[in-house]
């Protein structure tokens, strides 16, 4: 029987899209050479999220007398902390099954490669082989660790942001090659845990895609919890002498070299396009992903790639919202309003989150802006949970008032970010917003304040002078 859609890969795009096809009528085939759930959930933004939690608690922990509260001590239990990691994963790949089952789609364990526009070829678990009919084909393979080329970067030991995740011990010292996302967010999770670690990073600033009001006061803030950063420094070469490893630099002021028991190569994702036959049938991709158009299909028509594997946007979120354009673009479904404004989230110390364009990039681009930033010291429910560190930074047209970004650094910032994509998204003006109820004490009033100070009309902040 001919298949209207066969998805190559399980991940967050994937199974997502497999979902939607589904409720849309059509008859699907989703393969998954590994588990279900792909990077995000097995090695990435799940067990990651699982280990912040972690270190948040070890965070309270060491300030907990200020609550008033005495613990006169306790321990880490890496056995228990990787079961519990292990347990999140299961119940949600677990989940995602019974999802897949319950809309009739039909799962097959194998490797999924392309025969020709209509054909897909299953190597399955067992060794056999497999070809499937069908109309469309949806390329979700996901990415893999980048390894930069480094002498010394293929030394024993060294690990990737996914094999780290299954730390048997906590390390004394970590040297990170890389201020990426995922390299901030493991020096966090490895702090708290008592780590003492160092991130080298080649760019002059981490974070480089934040707003930079936001990294400067997050480099100090790290800095005080006893974070060493080095920006503009090149990595040369790694060695190894008995457990101990070395790192031999290029920075700002002359050679370096860092030494520790444990190294994590955090430099990016590269896009999964090997072994896939995409130069066989003439799909076109580069080193940075597989090409496609507004709809996410391919050079050839009705093959479609998603998520991390067309380098669009390496984040979980994105790849659902892509695979569901593209079923709903198969199926015939037209969807008004298209919003592609991503939403980041940064899992550190305290949280970060942005959407929207950054006021360096408001200045590149010449676009007249104006910005207000509220901080979160001035904010009730910030201080009653003890972190008020960090603000709330909004960027909104000098001509118009619309509001064109948002970047929180504080807590919650994941969550409360949404109200900024909704406002960034839906081109919202500075008066629509401080026109809502915020209810008080909340941590959403920051993001209230923020745009009334807009234009000067913010009530728990000092008015600049003019």
């Amino acid at each position: 029987m001919e298949k209207d859609i066969v998805v190559i890969g399980g991940g967050p795009g994937g199974y997502v899209a497999a979902i939607r096809a589904a409720q849309l009528g059509a008859k699907v085939t989703l393969i998954e050479m590994d588990k279900l759930g792909g990077t995000c959930l097995n090695r990435g933004c799940i067990p990651t999220k699982t280990l912040y939690r972690n270190a948040e608690i070890l965070n309270t922990l060491k300030n907990i007398d200020e609550f008033g509260i005495g613990v006169s001590s306790y321990d880490v239990d890496v056995d228990k902390i990787q079961n519990r990691k292990r347990k999140v994963i299961t119940q949600l790949t677990d989940g995602i099954a019974q999802l897949l089952k319950a809309n009739g789609v039909e799962v097959i364990n194998g490797k999924g490669r392309l025969i020709d526009s209509k054909t897909v070829g299953v190597s399955l678990v067992d060794g056999s082989e497999l070809e499937i009919k069908t109309k469309n084909i949806i390329i979700a393979t996901g990415s893999k660790p980048s390894m930069p080329p480094i002498e010394g970067a293929d030394l024993p030991g060294i690990f990737t942001s996914e094999e780290i995740l299954d730390f048997e011990r906590i390390p004394e010292k970590l040297l990170i090659i890389g201020g990426g996302v995922i390299g901030m967010e493991f020096a966090g999770i490895f702090n708290a845990m008592g780590t003492k670690v160092t991130v080298i990073e080649y760019m002059p600033s981490i974070l480089a895609q934040v707003d930079s009001d936001l990294t400067k006061r997050l480099s100090v803030s790290l800095k005080k919890r006893g974070i060493d950063i080095y920006t503009s420094t090149k990595v040369n070469k790694i060695e190894k002498d008995s457990e101990i490893y070395r790192i031999y630099c290029e920075g700002k002021k002359g050679e370096l070299s860092f030494e520790g028991d444990c190294v994590l190569i955090a430099a990016g994702r590269t896009p999964v396009v090997d072994e896939i036959n995409l130069k066989g049938i003439g799909v076109s991709f580069d080193r940075r992903g597989i090409k496609v158009d507004e709809n996410y299909m391919t050079n050839i028509e009705g093959i479609y790639a998603i998520g991390d594997v067309n380098g669009i946007s390496m984040l979980a979120h994105a790849a659902s919202h892509q695979g569901i354009a593209a079923v709903e673009k198969i199926m015939g479904l037209k969807k008004e309003n298209k919003n592609e404004y991503v939403p980041g989230c940064i899992f550190i110390f305290p949280e970060m989150s942005t959407v929207g364009i950054t006021e360096d990039e408001a200045k590149e681009k010449g676009i007249p802006y104006k910005t207000s930033k509220f901080l979160f010291g001035a904010n009730g429910k910030a201080l009653a949970l003890g972190e008020a560190e960090g603000m709330v930074k909004v960027i909104a047209s000098a001509e118009d008032d619309i509001i064109l970004g948002v970047h929180i650094m504080g807590p919650h910032a994941s969550d409360l970010i949404h109200e900024g994509v909704l406002a960034v998204g839906s081109r919202m003006k500075c008066r629509e917003i401080s026109g809502i109820i915020h209810a008080h004490p909340t941590l959403s009033e920051a993001f209230a304040e923020a745009v009334m100070g807009i234009n000067g009309e913010a009530i728990h902040m000092v008015p600049s002078k003019k």
